[in-house]
């Protein structure tokens, strides 16, 4: 199966979600609409990941593609009913395509955890609370009529969500490799939030927080992806 996947940051790929795509025999392939590319047909895509980026949805002046690319996301989500997964930004842009709202938060940045308050699918065998990556200062405020909150954090009520049956976001990040925040503290406005909300030396720390919580994230991470797979009847490369 093909995965179409839409990037608002040529660094923030699917990380550690790439071996399990590929491994699981899937091929997938990257927009880069902060680069000017084109978003393509949905047709012969199987399913839509939409990932992070440091803009805002609200900020369509500065990065008219968002119209597009909300449209887009509906299109896949509600008229095809494609398999979508969300990660922060793409959780927030789900959110937004489908009805809700979504506006500035408490900034989580960091290594924090999130709570279950639902039981789903999406997120079954996985630990709770859960440690996960957070580098965020929008959020979720209103969600879509028909969605269901599945996580949430003391800072922000919305860390998970699922729409229907196939579509699934999550505000946090568990796609983490050992670069990743190394990558993600060169992007300016990433590199402010850290600094504010940390301090000074908050990347050489968050680093070294990450890669000794890179087992559970690694774990946790498949965990999701399995689930996800199952849940829209994708081919997970691990036996059931």
């Amino acid at each position: 199966m093909h995965f179409l996947v839409l990037q608002h940051e040529r660094i923030e790929h699917p990380a550690a979600f790439r071996p399990m795509i590929e491994g699981a025999g899937h091929t997938w392939s990257a927009v880069h609409l902060n680069e000017g590319e084109p978003l393509p047909s949905l047709d012969g895509v199987d399913a839509l990941w939409v990932l992070g980026g440091p803009m805002d949805i609200w900020e369509e002046d500065a990065h008219p593609w968002l119209v597009a690319e909300k449209a887009f996301i509906r299109e896949a989500v509600v008229d095809r009913n494609l398999p979508y997964l969300g990660l922060c930004l793409g959780h927030q842009l789900l959110a937004c395509a489908l009805g809700g709202e979504v506006g500035k938060g408490t900034a989580e940045v960091g290594i924090l955890t999130v709570t279950q308050v639902a039981a789903s699918p999406f997120l079954e065998h996985v630990p709770d609370p859960l440690p996960v990556l957070q580098w965020h200062g929008a959020e979720v405020t209103s969600v879509p009529e028909g969605a269901t909150v599945l996580a949430t954090s003391p800072a922000c009520a919305v860390q998970a969500m699922s729409w229907g049956t196939r579509a699934f976001s999550t505000q946090f990040h568990l796609e983490v490799e050992a670069d990743t925040v190394r990558l993600w503290s060169a992007i300016p406005e990433y590199a402010a939030s850290l600094e504010d909300t940390l301090g000074a030396g908050a990347v050489a720390r968050l680093e070294a927080e990450a890669q000794a919580t890179m087992p559970a994230f690694n774990a946790a991470a498949r965990r999701i992806f399995d689930n996800w797979c199952r849940e829209c009847g994708i081919p997970s490369g691990v036996a059931a």
